[in-house]
């Protein structure tokens, strides 16, 4: 099944059987540090903030759960020690993280010290260039798992040398698409990943429209959930994806049970008419989708922020967000 060809159709999903509004405890921090807070994770006493507009560091490290900053890392810069751009993170370990800078085409690996309050980056990683521009990556036992942007595949199996190993499925679009358009077709297909080792699936959601991608790496299915908005709509205009349809989702995460994702449904010409009107809407998404492992639909939360990332922790009931709307932007729902 990871070998569909154009024309054929996947299932729909209308509704979600359960359906709850839950409001957000707010977060204070010790200090002001953030223009626009795109990620949030949590592993043991450390939460990692990426600020993805920032004006000094992309990353901001802070005990967990109180809260208490205790280094800002990742400088913005050209320098051999600085980042042109973040893109994600992810915890490797309970004080290390790695690090994606597309414009670098590296990833990057830190270790932070809460005793000594410093951040070392002790390994850079280059990306092969025949993985153009890299926007999203996880990072497993034994490669990096890297989504393919020229539309030739689904996603890649890398090295830890930053070696393509091996390409993996296609892009699940119901139309045909010319060679040559693959490359837009890859840019509007743009999705966020995650993936949980315990269990070995693999999600992607797509940043445009309404589609939902479920690889299980230990018995090798996929399979493909497309929402009511459906697939990333777009024309092509010299070559690149220009978006014409709705903003999509913005983050996910795998946990052990059920696969959490952050759904915007907003869309271009609703926020280009606003614009024009001189009205800016909040930025971000007003739900939170809950499928299970295989895709089907278990329940869609609203919220009473607009979040962009989130970090859940389902033992505890909670997920944490990011509001980049508000001057404080770290925010907790609890799903109890």
């Amino acid at each position: 099944s990871c070998t569909d060809s154009p024309g054929t159709y996947y299932p729909r999903y209308s509704t979600f059987p359960n359906e709850k509004a839950i409001s957000a405890r707010v977060i204070e921090l010790d200090t002001a540090l953030f223009r626009y807070p795109f990620r949030v994770a949590v592993k043991d006493s450390m939460a990692i903030v990426m600020d993805l507009h920032n004006a000094d560091y992309y990353f901001h490290a802070f005990t967990y759960p109180d809260w208490k900053h205790i280094v800002s890392f990742g400088k913005r810069g050209e320098g051999p020690e600085e980042m042109l751009s973040a893109e994600t993170f992810q915890f490797d370990s309970p004080d290390a993280i790695y690090a994606l800078d597309a414009n670098k085409m590296q990833i990057s690996r830190w270790v932070v010290s809460a005793e000594n309050r410093s951040a070392t980056r002790q390994e850079v990683i280059p990306l092969d260039k025949s993985l153009v521009r890299s926007l999203d990556f996880y990072a497993t036992d034994s490669c990096f798992l890297i989504p393919d942007y020229l539309g030739e595949h689904r996603y890649w199996q890398v090295d830890y040398s930053g070696k393509p190993i091996k390409s993996i499925g296609k892009i699940p679009t119901e139309k045909d698409f010319a060679t040559e358009n693959r490359p837009a077709l890859a840019q509007a297909w743009r999705s966020f990943i995650d993936y949980n080792p315990r269990n070995g699936v693999l999600a992607a959601v797509t940043q445009l429209g309404e589609v939902l991608e479920v690889f299980n790496l230990k018995d090798s299915t996929h399979v493909v959930r497309i929402g009511p908005h459906g697939e990333p709509e777009f024309k092509i205009s010299q070559g690149y994806g220009i978006p014409t349809g709705i903003m999509g989702f913005s983050d996910v995460q795998v946990t052990d049970s059920a696969i959490y994702a952050v759904f915007h449904g907003r869309s271009f010409k609703e926020i280009a008419q606003n614009v024009q009107q001189g009205v800016y809407l909040p930025d971000g998404g007003r739900y939170i989708y809950v499928f299970s492992l295989t895709g089907e639909p278990l329940c869609r939360y609203v919220l009473d922020h607009y979040v962009y990332g989130i970090s859940v922790d389902e033992q505890k009931g909670i997920i944490l967000a990011t509001d980049v709307n508000k001057d404080d932007p770290i925010i907790e729902y609890s799903m109890k």
